[in-house]
């Protein structure tokens, strides 16, 4: 179950990148949004709702293998924040690349609460901030779409 939970966690291994294993983590985010954007809501919620219950499952193994309470490779944070980031907003395509900035800048200053919730124990801790992240992603996303319609169609 560990190597289940350490695949999981790292997202197929996007999480080994040597390169920003956290903007990884979101281009796979990005990706499954992309798959799954002409789901359903309630199928999208459950989805948001099933990589998270994993990921805190999967973080909590995955940070004792790795001997770090929120180790660099586990991304599935990012994969499940990413997500939150576009829940809902109906964007297209032309949508992703400033949805994926904007929550890769997020989940690097984590504005408050975001930061706090990292103190929470074990993959919930890693899980809850890249969430609130992705909470603030959707709203500036909304925000944007109302600024300026015609770039989001």
């Amino acid at each position: 179950m560990k190597r289940i939970a350490v695949v999981m966690a790292t997202a197929g291994g996007a999480g080994y990148s040597p390169f920003a294993p956290g903007t990884a983590g979101s281009v796979v985010g990005v990706m499954l949004y992309f798959l799954t954007a002409s789901w359903p809501l309630l199928w999208q919620a459950a989805l948001i709702a099933a990589v998270s219950l994993v990921g805190i499952w999967a973080g909590g193994v995955a940070a004792q293998h790795f001997g770090r309470k929120d180790p660099g490779q586990v991304v599935i944070d990012e994969v499940a924040g990413q997500l939150v980031t576009f829940f809902a907003t109906g964007i297209s395509y032309h949508g992703l690349i400033p949805g994926f900035l904007i929550f890769r800048l997020l989940d690097i200053v984590k504005p408050w609460p975001a930061r706090q919730f990292e103190s929470l124990p074990g993959g919930t801790g890693i899980m809850a901030d890249d969430l609130m992240v992705g909470v603030y992603g959707n709203l500036l996303l909304r925000i944007g779409m109302v600024v300026l319609p015609a770039a989001w169609q």
